[in-house]
């Protein structure tokens, strides 16, 4: 049960959240309990929502961003986050099952994608103090100076959902996952 009311409905949440709720909606034929949630802070919704829609437009694919995503919510110990990404990760983005854990792991089989989540790894656990070698790396696998913007990006985009989600006990209305430490 969550820590806060999750609205249950669009119409349950605040109005500055509906239009963006609709959207989701529109989008994914759904609103998840993440969307809902955040929604009692409109405006915590709306940038969200600005800074997932720029960053889906960036230039890293749907899979480096999922497997990013995987990477992150596995650090953070967030069952909501892997659990959803699990499901776009497999459903949406076309990752198979040994990827999914690959990720997890912190690497994947692909190996520019690896200097990714790698990098994403680093960033998490050390906080964003990263060294030269490992910004060296990133780019030596060929991303470019926007795509290593863009892989911090996606770091702090999946850290606030670890956050909200672990802060709020976000209720997991996708196939649950448990932690790999659990």
């Amino acid at each position: 049960m969550s820590r806060i009311p999750t609205p249950a409905s669009v119409m349950a949440a605040p109005e500055a959240s509906r239009e963006s709720l609709e959207a989701v909606n529109s989008l994914l034929g759904s609103v998840p309990n993440l969307f809902r949630i955040v929604a009692n802070s409109p405006q915590t919704l709306e940038g969200y929502l600005g800074l997932n829609g720029a960053l889906s437009n960036g230039s890293l694919d749907a899979r480096t961003r999922e497997r990013i995503a995987l990477a992150v919510a596995e650090i953070n110990g967030c069952n909501y986050c892997l659990a959803a990404h699990q499901y776009l990760g497999s459903n949406l983005a076309g990752l198979s099952a040994a990827e999914i854990e690959a990720n997890r792991r912190g690497t994947s089989s692909d190996e520019k994608a690896a200097a990714a989540v790698s990098f994403a790894v680093s960033i998490v656990n050390n906080r964003g103090k990263v060294s030269d070698r490992e910004v060296g790396a990133v780019r030596a696998a060929g991303y470019s100076d926007a795509e290593i913007v863009e892989i911090v990006g996606h770091v702090a985009l999946n850290t606030l959902t670890n956050y909200v989600n672990e802060v709020l006990g976000t209720e997991i209305d996708f196939p649950a996952v448990d932690t790999l430490a659990a």
